[in-house]
Parts: structure tokens; C-alpha cells; sequence
């Protein structure tokens, strides 16, 4: 599991956590019954006190997001899968973010679809290029 902590972020380090796990979940790269991380070993690869993994873990333990198995480990919980309200909110923490950033950098709304689009076509022509070498082959 891939955790990024934001050192700009103003939240508490154990929310941003909890929400890593909970992104996580909604995007597909944890599924239930899959083994976290255990506190020791987050906290060295996050280069944080474990007593802030500890808390994180406690807290979607509380909220039903993950359960403990003493003496095995910490398992994503078989009753988190997450709903399209989750996914909704992602999207709009994603927009948000890149709104702010937007903003900041004194670039409008307009321009930033702009970009965005040229982006995908990019991208979209990126991927059919390398498709198609394999196509050929094919034939």
C-alpha cells in the first residue's frame, strides 16, 4: 500500500492516513481481507512516529474500515467497500485541490480545461502509438 503524506497539508498526520486508506479503497488498490501494513513498518517507511500509525489505525478500526488479528496482522475489513458517495467525494477532493492550485498560480478555470484536454489527447495518442506496433505484428 502506497501512503503519500503531505507535508503542506495542515490536517494531522494520522488523518492523512486514514484518508490514504480510505483513497485506497475507493480506487481499487485494497480490497477486503487485504493485509495493511503493520504500524512498525509504515511508520519506518513514512519515516514517522508509530504512535501516529497506531492512532490512524485505531480510528478506521473504530469506524469498521479495518479490523486486528492479534498475532497476524491488520486486514482491510470485509464491510468497507466503498459506495459512489465515496467515490463522489474523492473526485471533489481532487478537484478541489486542483482548484486551489489553479488559483495560486494565477491560472483560470478555462485555461486549466485546456490543458487537461490537450493532456488526454496527448496521452490518447501516446497509447495508440504503442498499440500499434503490436497490431502489426498481429496481422
Amino acid at each position: 500500500m502506497l501512503v503519500n503524506l503531505d507535508p503542506n497539508d495542515v490536517r494531522p498526520l494520522y488523518l492523512q492516513i486514514m484518508d490514504e486508506v480510505r483513497r485506497a479503497l475507493v480506487i481499487g488498490t485494497l480490497h477486503e481481507n487485504d493485509p495493511l501494513p503493520s504500524v512498525r513498518e509504515l511508520s519506518s517507511q513514512l519515516l514517522i512516529n508509530p504512535r501516529t500509525v497506531s492512532q490512524a489505525y485505531q480510528e478506521l478500526e473504530r469506524e469498521g474500515v479495518i479490523f486486528v488479528r492479534r498475532g497476524h496482522g491488520t486486514f482491510v475489513s470485509p464491510d468497507s467497500r466503498p459506495d459512489e458517495e465515496q467515490r463522489r467525494a474523492l473526485r471533489q477532493g481532487v478537484a478541489r485541490r486542483v482548484l486551489l492550485e489553479t488559483r495560486r498560480n494565477g491560472i483560470s478555470v478555462d485555461e486549466l480545461m485546456e490543458s487537461i484536454l490537450e493532456l488526454v489527447a496527448r496521452e490518447d495518442s501516446l497509447a495508440s502509438a504503442s498499440e500499434s506496433p503490436y497490431q502489426d505484428a498481429e496481422s
